[in-house]
């Protein structure tokens, strides 16, 4: 009998986190394999590797603990690929070398799997003097843009595109720019951005009192603090960034304050980090320890909670030792500190499966609780870590105990930690779980509430038919299962109803026990007023939390499809879309309009011409046909493949942008090229780039990078209320929403942040 609680869990492990080999053959012939590879791997560090390979799978097993997806695919694999989540870079000196550097250290990062953040505020506002070349800075902003064009080509290991956060103090003097920069709909689409909020910036606001943006010592402007509150509000109300990051609360809350500043986080905001800091992750599954669900008797096996999150902070503390690093600085940062962040997932469904309601006083208060439980088992596991292996090399027990969330810990606690030291500096973090959650049945992602009870999605078989799939989420499966077709209680909430006050609430409750901090989105309705809608950030700032994100659907938000077509003539379109897609192809007119492009590739005899021919649509110009030709015979072969496979997709219809974004993605073994001041990966991605020229100059896309990343064919029909959300660019399912900082779709997984 499969281990798996739904067709979609298997579907996930195989297409992430199964090893295979080179030709892409199942090496894991079970999920159990997977559990039995990476706790071997992890157990490998012991002086006992056989006790504790056991004691590690048994944590693993049921989906009881789900180590990030880094570890669960890279773990006992041999590839050459970081165990680790999380990475904030050195910081960015404010001189060209320098800065170059910086861009260098970031590429061999992603190009190992890792999400990235970085303090854009240390490089000097535009228009300030450069000393000795006798001209003006263009700004950090224009850096960040190269820094966007570099993630935009480098290929993350498991063909995951690089994801990165940028941050900006919101006394830098093109704070302004930054926090409209991505208003912009072809610009910095890898990163997500947030402004860096300080305490004496927040009083202000209260005050409606001045505010200098200043540099170097040197005050550029002053306006007024809650003005500057109201563009980031705007800009947040209409377009979903930027972010809010409480930087004075996240330094003074840190158990290291005493040997490092933090000015930026990873890319989900979950782990603030210092310069080259890097964290692991990895989350217990609350949803698998209650007993006797939706009962009088339900509870959360508590004697089991402390047991697992004992193994699995263990486990995690060994990924420090099993893991590589993509630079030197980052494995002497994490073996100096060993920070590790271990949080949840299911928490939702656990709170339903006790009968209560997300939200609700009672259950903020059973989160406080569980919470806190973790806390205090993640610190004594470390305690007895340190006694057995010793503590962080920078441990300071005076210091160290001064933070602001030691002061909160029992007393027990901390005269353990000052007696024995401890083995890790900082133990929890809520993580982004959208994906492992999918894995371990689609349980409520992190402590999210649930976003949809159930959807159906249509699966691609191996015979090229579709079969129809639900997808249910793991608590309303478990209802089921006991109650039949009875109706859901009214403590059972979604996304789609609660009241963002409810997610501030769960958000406050839960970071009051993280020692670092939790990637959360607190989802607004589209009508929300603007003052409304501020007031969520403020309750955010008043009840503790260490940063803000919401997200509010709206015609911009909301808009993943580029281009707007309807038809009469069309034989069938998706009502769902905003693009029509075609049963049959259309026929080619008689004439059409077009262009051609020449492409000169760098060391190549021979020129490429390349001619693309447009059909008209309801006023909208859209790719029909393509030609690729070359003197060059040994292109002959794949320039007619290239020809008639691509003006076959052409002529089905549809969001046929994903064209531009597979070729793209092509890299050649051999080397690429430098063409007109920009690395092209291969001659492919070339031609892709010459399709994506003509496609923005004629209106089809509108903007380099805002293509499909593949291609739409799946369609979801809801049941009961669609959910709510644009159509995914991977699946074509609609339900796309913002779950901890990441567009996300609920259906195959695809993330925005990779």
């Amino acid at each position: 009998m499969s281990r798996f609680a739904a067709p979609i869990a298997e579907q996930i492990w195989d297409m992430k986190y199964r090893m295979k080999d080179a030709q892409g053959q199942p090496v894991d012939a079970t999920v159990e394999d997977s559990w039995r590879r990476v706790a071997r791997d992890l157990a490998s560090v012991e002086s006992d590797p056989a006790f504790w390979e056991d004691r590690f799978y048994s944590a693993l097993s049921d989906f009881r603990f789900l180590p990030a997806g880094r570890i669960l695919a890279g773990a006992g694999t041999g590839r050459a690929v970081t165990l680790f989540n999380c990475f904030v870079m050195g910081t960015i000196p404010d001189n060209m070398g320098g800065i170059f550097d910086m861009l260098k250290e970031a590429a061999l990062t992603m190009q190992q799997g890792g999400g990235i953040g970085y303090d854009f505020s240390t490089i000097r506002p535009k228009g300030a003097e450069v000393k000795g070349v006798a001209a003006d800075a263009s700004g950090p902003l224009s850096f960040m843009d190269v820094w966007d064009s570099m993630c935009r080509t480098i290929m993350s290991a498991g063909s995951r595109r690089g994801a990165m956060m940028a941050t900006m103090r919101c006394d830098h003097p093109d704070i302004e720019a930054f926090i409209e920069a991505k208003q912009d709909s072809a610009r910095l689409r890898m990163f997500n951005l947030s402004v860096l909020v300080t305490d004496d910036f927040m009083q202000a606001v209260k005050a409606d009192g001045p505010w200098d943006l200043q540099f170097g010592g040197r005050v550029y402007q002053t306006v007024q603090a809650r003005d500057l509150w109201n563009r980031i509000m705007r800009a947040t109300y209409d377009y979903a960034e930027p972010g809010v990051i409480f930087i004075d609360r996240i330094n003074q809350q840190n158990n290291l304050s005493y040997v490092e500043t933090i000015s930026a986080t990873n890319p989900c905001g979950e782990q603030p980090l210092p310069p080259y800091g890097a964290c692991l992750l990895g989350s217990v599954n609350l949803a698998r320890l209650v007993t006797d669900p939706f009962t009088d008797k339900a509870r959360l096996d508590d004697a089991a909670l402390d047991e697992l999150v004992r193994t699995a902070i263990r486990m995690m503390d060994n990924v420090v030792d099993a893991s590589k690093f993509p630079l030197p600085q980052q494995l002497a940062e994490a073996q100096a500190k060993r920070r590790i962040g271990l949080g949840v997932t299911g928490l939702a469904d656990a709170l339903l499966m006790l009968g209560l309601r997300y939200g609700a006083p009672d259950a903020v208060e059973q989160t406080r609780k569980w919470m806190k439980a973790i806390a205090r088992s993640s610190y004594l596991a470390s305690v007895d870590l340190a006694k057995e292996k010793g503590a962080f090399p920078l441990f300071d027990a005076d210091e160290y105990l001064k933070s602001g969330f030691m002061q909160r810990m029992d007393d027990d606690v901390r005269a353990a930690v000052r007696e024995h030291g401890i083995r890790n500096a900082l133990l929890t973090s809520v993580a982004p779980t959208g994906t492992i959650s999918l894995y371990a049945g689609n349980v409520s992602s992190g402590i999210e509430p649930v976003f949809a009870f159930a959807y159906t999605r249509k699966v691609l078989q191996k015979d090229g038919s579709r079969t129809e799939e639900e997808v249910v989420d793991y608590a309303v499966r478990m209802w089921r299962d006991l109650h039949g077709d009875a109706p859901l209680p009214d403590y059972f909430v979604n996304a789609q109803t609660l009241a963002p006050k409810d997610h501030v609430a769960m958000q406050a409750a839960a970071q009051e026990w993280v020692d670092s901090s939790i990637s959360k989105t607190i989802n607004c309705p589209e009508d929300i007023s603007f003052d409304e809608f501020q007031d969520v950030y403020l309750s955010a700032w008043d009840l503790g939390c260490k940063g803000c994100t919401t997200y509010r659907p709206n015609d911009v938000t909301g808009s993943v499809l580029s281009v707007s077509e309807k038809t009469e003539d069309a034989p069938e379109a998706d009502q769902g879309a905003d693009v029509v897609y075609l049963t049959e192809p259309l026929d080619r007119p008689g004439a059409l309009d077009g262009a051609t492009y020449k492409l000169k590739w760098p060391g190549s005899e021979h020129a490429i011409y390349i001619t693309i021919n447009d059909i008209v649509q309801a006023g909208h110009r859209r790719p029909f046909e393509i030609f690729i030709n070359s003197k060059n015979m040994e292109h002959f072969a794949w320039t007619v493949a290239l020809t008639r496979m691509i003006s076959a997709v052409f002529r089905r219809g549809g969001n046929v942008s994903f064209v531009v974004e597979e070729l793209k993605a092509v890299f050649d073994p051999r080397g690429g090229a430098w063409m007109q001041g920009r690395y092209v990966p291969s001659i492919l991605a070339a031609i892709g780039g010459v399709i994506e020229r003509h496609m923005i100059e004629t209106g089809f896309l509108s903007g380099e990078g805002m293509g499909l990343k593949s291609d739409p064919k799946a369609e979801v029909v809801a049941l009961g209320e669609r959910p709510r959300g644009p159509a995914c660019p991977n699946c074509g399912q609609y339900g796309m929403h913002m779950v901890e900082g990441c567009m996300t779709c609920p259906s195959c997984a695809y993330s925005k942040c990779g």
